[in-house]
């Protein structure tokens, strides 16, 4: 008589950006540990950058080539939404499992222990978690770096040989010729270079989100991080500001927003703290979102100017469709105010 798996689902939960040994070693014990393996794959829908450079559909695409057909066959992956919101982010990686494997499958959670941010692994009291020891000292933030700052592609390949499946680093080599590389790396060179001289923060930011007739002012960011990008009017707080009126500054200088300051302070409904530690490439950045409902007010013409390319007016029945154009965490500062994923 077969004695049945103690587990129906293995779970494992990361960016792999890129897919590296240490992964891969994660991923093997979830295939030995049940017979169906589920991939969850973080920071799904959000626009390309520098430190996630990868859409959720390559990474899919990443790992499977380096299973045969038969782990293939075994391996689901499922992308997950960044809500920066632990309890939230936790009910969805739970929905996600229990859509595939049933209510009530038996889950085993894989995973490293590898630092604070590992705490995410404590958030499923109803799955086993079991946990595998780090493979060497791999780190996929130092294989990007090693990507995108060498000289020449045969160096980048022979130090990152040794340190990622074969296939996957063949992956890396011709994703490489996309268009997107040589954007990303412009990316990453301007923030390694801006932590060089101001540090990695934290930092103080404000951001603004202005409805008007049921449309949301919006900036295209002009230089980089997230040169092109679609994002709020906002910047750095100055050191003698307050922070209502540091984001109705910088609303001005980005658009040439002509309101008078009590008029928007009057239009003021919401203000939120976004402070999770990795919601910017640039380091710790803590933002300080205001959200100004002026109703159905006709919106007042705006045209981008200083760190903006342009500015525009965009319904709010169009903003979900604009997930991967967003820069950072801007389209959850969205969310939290006007509920687009509801």
């Amino acid at each position: 008589m077969n004695t049945p798996q103690k587990h129906e689902v293995a779970v494992l939960i990361g960016r792999f950006q890129p897919f590296h040994n240490g992964h891969a070693m994660l991923l093997a014990k979830a295939l030995e540990t049940a017979p169906q393996v589920v991939v969850l794959l973080g920071s799904a829908f959000s626009a390309r950058n520098a430190k996630n450079p990868f859409s959720w559909e390559e990474r899919a695409a990443m790992i499977a080539c380096t299973l045969d057909e038969a782990q293939r066959a075994r391996v689901a992956f499922l992308p997950m939404r960044d809500c920066y919101d632990d309890a939230r982010w936790a009910e969805q990686a739970g929905d996600l499992v229990r859509g595939l494997a049933g209510e009530g499958a038996r889950v085993a959670l894989i995973g490293h222990v590898k630092d604070a941010s590992s705490q995410y692994l404590n958030r499923f009291p109803d799955w086993t978690f079991i946990a595998v020891p780090q493979q060497g000292d791999i780190d996929a933030s130092a294989l990007r770096a090693i990507w995108y700052e060498s000289e020449d592609p045969r160096v980048a390949d022979a130090l990152l040989a040794p340190l990622m499946p074969a296939a996957a680093l063949h992956y890396l080599q011709g994703w490489a010729l996309l268009p997107h590389f040589a954007r990303l790396r412009e990316e990453h060179l301007a923030v390694e270079e801006s932590k060089r001289v101001w540090g990695e923060g934290p930092f103080i930011t404000v951001d603004a989100l202005v409805r008007a007739s049921d449309q949301i002012l919006l900036i295209r960011r002009g230089r980089a991080p997230g040169k092109g990008q679609w994002a709020l009017p906002g910047g750095f707080l100055d050191g003698r500001e307050r922070v209502l009126q540091g984001a109705i500054r910088e609303l001005r200088e980005e658009t040439g927003f002509a309101l008078l300051d009590a008029t928007l302070e009057e239009a003021l409904v919401g203000t939120a703290v976004f402070d999770h530690p990795d919601r910017s490439s640039r380091g710790r950045t803590i933002t300080h979102a205001h959200f100004f409902d002026l109703k159905n007010a006709r919106p007042p013409q705006v045209a981008g100017a200083d760190d903006a390319a342009e500015a525009r007016w965009v319904p709010v029945a169009e903003l979900a469709a604009m997930e991967g154009e967003l820069f950072e965490d801007h389209f959850n500062i969205l969310n939290h105010f006007l509920g687009l994923t509801r």
